[in-house]
């Protein structure tokens, strides 16, 4: 899995080329959910990982989608896709509420994430507001808002 998140990442436009130990530190912390934490696989090979964790917003538990990493020759084949809705049935059958993801203003809403802010929902960073996203697991979550509070791993204080 730390190749495929490392290879994922090499000519990514918004990487800092750390995703791989990102991975490992999370998968040690206290913010790992393990039924989180998915694969993609063909012929036996890993292809493809999410990892969605524990982050808080007002005192609540979200969840932070980071990283979806998808081996470049297997990209825009639809394993990101298949990726990221497991993830959110898990999630929904787990009882999260809410996603909240730094990533593509051009890929995320089509899952339906929409900008956070929306939601009344803070970047701890200084970020383009259509790039910090944040998606409804359950029709009926409660209302949050306030400033998201990642896990301690993403070095984010």
């Amino acid at each position: 899995m730390y190749e495929v998140v490392k290879n994922a990442f090499r000519c990514a436009e918004h990487a800092d080329g750390n995703e791989h130990e990102l991975v490992n530190a999370l998968r040690y912390g206290s913010a790992y959910i393990p039924e989180l934490s998915l694969v993609a696989e063909e012929n036996g090979s890993i292809i493809g990982h999410i990892m969605f964790t524990k982050a808080e917003i007002g005192g609540k538990i979200v969840l932070a989608l980071a990283p979806l990493s998808v081996l470049p020759e297997y990209q825009r084949k639809g394993v990101g896709t298949a990726l990221i809705e497991e993830g959110h049935k898990i999630a929904k059958e787990m009882g999260y509420a809410y996603s909240v993801v730094l990533g593509s203003e051009n890929y995320y809403p089509k899952f339906g994430y929409i900008p956070a802010d929306t939601f009344g929902i803070i970047a701890p960073f200084d970020v383009p507001r259509d790039n910090f996203m944040v998606y409804k697991i359950k029709d009926d979550a409660e209302k949050i808002g306030g400033v998201m509070k990642y896990a301690k791993e993403f070095g984010i204080d």
